[in-house]
């Protein structure tokens, strides 16, 4: 038998000729004549081969990631792309091709025709080590190529960036079984921190490209994020895998583009979401097409033609019966009046003249969705008037705003994105319409949300993906049902789970799955596959020096060159971002779509989907006063690293109840002290306040910045209360 190192240095030959023919190919693309019988042709061919060109792995990047030996002695390499020789003979195959699929499902129960399976380990294009998986001497343990092999393990042990890396090294039989699912399905992938739903999904996308391109493309499929930090951490896995031109977006990026930033109150927030919004929307669409007075008359070049007001009322009628969106059937009554028109001698442009156009701006006024909705809003008549039999009148009033005097100056909430597409639906029907979508983290959406998903899918093929152990905010979900009954009807609901957790360490889970009792009692834990380099590091300190403890175990992580994550809740934001300035650590914000620093301050709400080498998790009672599940919230905080896990807090490191407030003493979950109009105000509360912003200045900054800090301060509190603070004017310590 050949010694392994013999056998790798058969296998590096032939990734290194694999790895020719590719750079072979890649010249002769960039080579090629424009050979076309015309224009349009030639630059038909030009595209194909820059797309083609582009799309091949990197020079450097391994060629295979696998053997395939069949029963019948024929041997497949499994790669990211198909590589011929130039006599065209198959150097490796294509990882989502049928000998892909084989290599990957294949188990000692069903070996799919193989006699061995091997899993190459391998840094850039070199082979490192390899194993081995021979059907034939595994009877036993069925399941086991749904648990790790090693180069998964190799895989989970690199270090992270501010990007998500593709998986076809290590994908599992598991994972493989749901990439492949038919098509025409609404396929729930569900499952605990790192089990590797994003990663399933978004290979499932490049799957499905591949085995079905004769009637899917790219443009044909929409990826659904979260939140922006999340969309540019997956945007680079598709184009990885040669899969370019899939639109991905981020939940408040679907609907028209307004001024986002206006905020809310959570009961507001929550009614917005309700699914009857959509039905008040439609009511008051309705009602804003008018009745003809008896008689219209209208003057063309000098001459009155006049229309009763039972035709016109009739047009109108038959206009908004006749279905479709409202500028549609806007469009359908222009023509019935100017046909009217034409019927009394008035002449053949009439839709295209004034008279016309002005009855029916009367009747069936001209919308966009944001002047609308402005108006809506911005009207307690027309609320009340909508709400009828929907809503009581105080439901209604919780609606009410006043709108900005211009519309370019309205600024909306993120509640208000929905309404806006729903709006927009109704006026001039989704203009984008996808054979597939995909949606990540998608337990915690609301139902309007969830309808501006369904509207964009024409054929009701989805991936959606969540964990309801990480359900969390307003629309926080116990079952599925409350989330596909939103989602649509077309095909069969199919819920498939995913067990191992392969990136969160055991003794960090341990620790997070202490709170599934409590957060998600119907949750089975995941069987977790890979232990940690360290216990979780448990920080208990004073409330001033909580600051000052993050950002010096932020910069041991970093000077470690690991990739950081604090997680943190509002509560905390103003101190932990001024201690990392005092601290010289500059950081990347979540809420802007940064991910590119090697440290990153997020909220448990921004972190979910991400991953870290190391997380430090601040104040979890603070976390879990955050929201009315705030236990799954502090289990999404903790379960966010790979490697290394610190929690500091001045509380309980771990809340296994629900926080109780403590007579006397402000509470820790508020951002904003408001200042108490009673002027026998407890001393020792606001003594207790001065002690602890002291101790937090103290131990976020040197002494010499002391008097600067005090000032900007009190700057920055005249500017919330709207006072103008008189030059000059001091505070010191």
């Amino acid at each position: 038998m050949e010694s392994k190192a013999a056998e790798i240095a058969a296998e590096q030959q032939h990734f290194d000729l694999a790895r020719k023919h590719r750079e072979r190919i890649r010249a002769e693309l960039g080579e090629a004549p424009d050979a076309a019988a015309n224009p349009g042709a030639g630059r038909w061919l030009a595209n194909f081969r820059r797309n083609r060109r582009d799309n091949l792995a990197a020079p450097e990047q391994q060629v295979a990631v696998g053997r395939a030996d069949l029963d019948d002695d024929e041997r497949y390499y499994i790669g990211r792309e198909t590589i011929l020789d130039d006599q065209r003979q198959v150097l490796v195959v294509n990882w989502q091709s049928d000998l892909g699929r084989r290599y990957f499902e294949a188990s000692p129960d069903d070996p799919q025709g193989l006699s061995l399976k091997r899993t190459f380990t391998v840094e850039a294009n070199r082979i490192v080590d390899f194993a081995d998986l021979v059907f034939a001497q595994l009877v036993e343990a069925i399941e086991a190529l749904d648990g790790p092999d090693g180069a998964l393990l190799a895989e989970l042990n690199r270090g992270r960036t501010g990007a998500m890396q593709d998986i076809v090294a290590t994908i599992q039989a598991a994972q493989y079984r749901l990439m492949r699912f038919p098509l025409e399905h609404l396929l729930v992938i569900e499952g605990g921190p790192g089990t590797g739903k994003t990663a399933v999904a978004l290979h499932r996308v490049s799957w499905l490209l591949y085995n079905h391109r004769d009637t899917l493309r790219p443009r044909d499929v929409l990826i659904v994020g979260p939140h922006p930090a999340f969309t540019r951490y997956i945007r680079g896995v598709l184009p990885s895998l040669g899969d370019e031109g899939v639109e991905q977006v981020d939940i408040d990026q679907l609907g028209p583009p307004v001024q986002r930033g206006r905020q809310e109150d959570a009961p507001v927030r929550r009614l917005k979401g309700e699914a009857r919004m959509a039905r008040l929307l439609a009511r008051a669409l309705e009602a804003r097409i008018g009745a003809p007075e008896p008689a219209e008359r209208m003057l063309f070049d000098g001459r009155f033609i006049t229309l009763t007001g039972a035709e016109v009322a009739a047009a109108v009628a038959a206009a908004r019966e006749s279905g479709g969106p409202y500028a549609v059937r806007r469009q359908r009554l222009r023509a019935a009046l100017a046909q009217l028109v034409r019927d009394r001698g008035g002449p053949a442009e009439a839709e295209r003249l004034p008279p016309v156009e002005n009855l029916l701006e009367r009747l069936w006024p001209l919308q966009s969705a944001a002047a609308f909705l402005r108006n809506l809003l911005g009207s307690r008549r027309r609320l009340l008037a909508a709400a009828e039999g929907e809503m009581s009148e105080q439901e209604a009033a919780l609606l009410y705003r006043r709108g900005a005097d211009r519309l370019s100056e309205q600024v909306w909430s993120a509640a208000d994105g929905p309404l806006l597409d729903e709006v927009d639906d109704l006026l001039n029907g989704t203009a984008g319409r996808y054979r597939h979508i995909v949606v990540d983290e998608v337990q915690d959406l609301s139902p309007m949300q969830l309808r501006a998903i369904a509207r964009r899918s024409s054929t009701g093929s989805m991936t959606i993906v969540g964990d309801l152990a990480q359900s969390t905010g307003a629309w926080a979900r116990d079952r599925w049902e409350e989330v596909t009954e939103h989602l649509p009807q077309t095909h069969q609901v199919v819920v498939a789970g995913l067990r191992y957790g392969y990136r969160v360490p055991r003794q960090v889970y341990e620790l997070a799955a202490k709170l599934l009792p409590l957060a998600a009692p119907g949750v089975e834990p995941a069987t977790i596959v890979r232990d940690g380099p360290a216990d979780p590091g448990i920080h208990v300190v004073e409330a001033g020096e909580r600051a000052g403890r993050v950002a010096q175990i932020a910069r041991d992580h970093l000077e470690a060159q690991r990739f950081v994550g604090i997680v943190c809740p509002a509560a905390c934001r103003a101190e932990l971002e001024f201690a990392l300035a005092a601290n010289d650590l500059p950081w990347g914000r979540a809420d802007q779509g940064e991910l590119d620093r090697a440290l990153n301050l997020v909220s448990p709400q921004e972190a979910k989907g991400l991953e870290f080498d190391a997380v430090v998790v601040v104040e979890p009672e603070a976390i879990v006063a955050e929201d009315p599940r705030g236990h799954r919230l502090l289990f999404v905080a903790l379960t966010r690293t790979i490697r290394y896990l610190d929690v500091v807090a001045s509380g309980d490191a771990l809340p296994l109840e629900a926080p109780q407030p403590v007579p006397g003493r402000i509470p820790r979950q508020r951002t904003v002290v408001e200042p108490d109009p009673d002027p026998t105000v407890e001393l020792s509360v606001l003594d207790r306040l001065a002690e602890d912003l002291t101790a937090m200045i103290a131990g976020g900054s040197p002494p010499a910045m002391w008097d600067e800090v005090l000032q900007r301060t009190a700057a920055l509190l005249d500017e919330r209360s709207g006072r103008e603070r008189p030059k000059g004017r001091h505070h010191r310590a």
